[in-house]
This record gives C-alpha cells, structure tokens and sequence, in this order.
C-alpha cells in the first residue's frame, strides 16, 4: 500500500482521488482488427474506454473519457528490443505532450516485469516506477519506490478463451487511475506478444 499521501499525477489532477478507488476492467477484442476495453468503478459508471488496432504494424491504443475525447495515447515503438511503449497526452506524438516511456526490465525475461521512466526524468536516474508480474497469472502490482501504489488481479474465466477478459484495479489514494488503466493495457500487451 502506498505509505505516503504525496499525489501521483501523471495524465491528470481529475484521475487522482483521495480514496483507494476499485475499478473493473473488462475487454474484448470485437474483431480482428479492433480491440476495446471498458473501465467501470464499482456502482457500474463508466470512467475510461480504451480503442486500438489488433493486428496494424504502429501498435496503439487510445484511453478516452466517457464522451468519447481521447486523454492519452499509447504507442508501441517499432523494433524495440524491449517492447518499449510510449505515453502521450491526448492523440499527440509530439515530444512536447510525451509523459512517460514504459519497456520490460529485461530483454530476455521469462517473468513480465516493466519500468516506468518519466518524461521529466526520462532514462536518468533508473525507472520512476516498476510493474512486478507473476508466473502463473496476468496479475501485477505497480511500485514507487519500496511502496504497492495500484494492484491488478486477471480474472481468468472461459470467456478468456473466446476474446472477452477482466481486470480487477484496486488504485490507492491519490495515484492516477488512468496511469494504472495505461500501464494494465500496457503488460497485458507485452505479455501476449
């Protein structure tokens, strides 16, 4: 759990809450070149959508808001040795809206783990964050330092087989939601890959 009540803001003051925030995460792929993902809190609201191409060459995905206007971009970079995403600010590519870069730990890894590296701080001092995977599951827990800031439980039924899957999010107080949903979309990308 994370000890300290400092604010994680990475996309926006409005993702970060003063509570431990559950969220569902339920996705489906609808075809065979579209993918989409849906976030609900706990009383059934819808928060967040997530759109992106299955089988296009430029892996991205877009988070968007319930009405439909996009408030990040993820962006698989191209031959990249360790599966590198990047995170823009709405539909941007521009260095200016750059966030943060995601990529695995190692290269060769048998275990799902990734780094996280700020724009402000990109690639200087070691990762600003780490994304711990398991074995035996799709579930993981995101770290700031020595502290579990978000957990992420893969609810593995029949319909996992037939394209339809969901997520538990449980986000603790003040870290933006929409940076977990970022980095949920993000492992479980890498790791079908």
């Amino acid at each position: 759990m994370a000890s300290d009540q400092q604010m994680i803001k990475i996309v926006g003051d409005q993702f970060c809450v003063p509570y431990t925030m559950q969220l569902v995460v339920k996705r489906k792929v609808e075809s065979f070149s579209n993918v989409h993902y849906d976030v609900f809190d706990t009383t059934g609201n819808s928060l967040l959508q997530v759109d992106g191409g299955v089988w296009n060459s430029k892996k991205k995905r877009v988070i968007k808001d319930p009405a439909g206007f996009p408030v990040i971009t993820l962006r698989k970079k191209a031959l990249s040795w360790k599966k590198q995403w990047q995170i823009y600010q709405g539909e941007s590519s521009e260095k200016n809206h750059f966030l943060c870069s995601v990529q695995r730990s190692n290269a060769l890894q048998m275990k799902n783990n990734l780094d996280v590296y700020l724009a402000s701080s990109y690639m200087e001092d070691g990762p600003d964050f780490h994304v711990t995977g398991s074995f035996t599951s799709m579930s993981f827990k995101v770290w700031k330092g020595n502290s579990v800031i978000a957990e992420v439980m893969h609810n593995f039924t029949w319909g996992t087989c037939m394209g339809k899957e969901s997520f538990k999010l449980k986000v603790y107080p003040e870290v933006d939601y929409a940076f977990i949903l970022a980095l949920t979309v993000i492992m479980h990308e890498t790791d079908k890959v």
